[in-house]
């Protein structure tokens, strides 16, 4: 059976702390249980460059995020020493330090609006805003001002792709084509195939 229209990619990184938490088998499982299919894993320590390609970010969203934590030093009575956009991209620098003090998973995963889904199941970025229920929301606490506050980035276990264009630019930094397997689970037939017969 071939993807279907409404079938998504979405890439998945289980981070340091989730590997380090021994939270991997967990998460993955949310992923099953949703009826997202798995087409690549990968584990692996990523170098600087690599990381910096991923989160492709530019000079708009280091300034609107490095506001965010000058915001945050202020009501922590902090000295702000730097500009909003040196703010910004040491937030990115700090992540990629981070992304590096373990290895991470990087998952593929296939199914119907696989990117909602998976932004769904994920929560919001904040842990500590995010809904019980959600792999963020159940799993971690942590906040903005709390990582600011300690000079580090928010540990929030998970990073998932946003829309599909994205998904498909940061799979093809992760995965080769051929490291992507085509195959049909039995319940992706039950969900996706109008000919199958659950009677039979």
């Amino acid at each position: 059976m071939s993807r279907q229209p409404h079938q998504e990619r979405s890439l998945i990184i289980l981070k340091p702390d989730a590997v380090q938490r021994s939270l991997l088998g967990e998460i993955i499982g949310r992923f099953e249980r949703k009826g997202l299919k798995f087409v690549a894993f990968k584990f692996v320590t990523p170098d600087e460059k690599h990381l910096f390609a991923h989160y492709n970010k530019d000079d708009a969203w280091f300034e609107k995020k490095g506001k965010i934590m000058i915001t945050n030093l202020t009501e922590q009575g902090k000295e702000i020493e730097k500009s909003a956009l040196e703010y910004g991209k040491d937030i990115i620098r700090a992540v990629i330090k981070e992304m590096q003090s373990s290895p991470v998973l990087a998952v593929v995963v296939e199914g119907g609006d696989a990117i909602a889904q998976v932004t769904k199941l994920v929560g919001t970025t904040e842990p500590a805003t995010a809904d019980i229920g959600t792999i963020r929301g159940d799993f971690t606490i942590d906040t903005y001002a709390h990582s600011t506050y300690e000079d580090r980035s928010i540990r929030n276990l998970i990073h998932c792709s946003d829309v599909p264009e994205e998904a498909e630019r940061e799979i093809a930094l992760w995965f080769d084509e051929s490291e992507l397997m085509t195959y049909t689970t039995a319940q992706e037939r039950i969900m996706y195939d109008a000919h199958f017969n659950l009677e039979a």
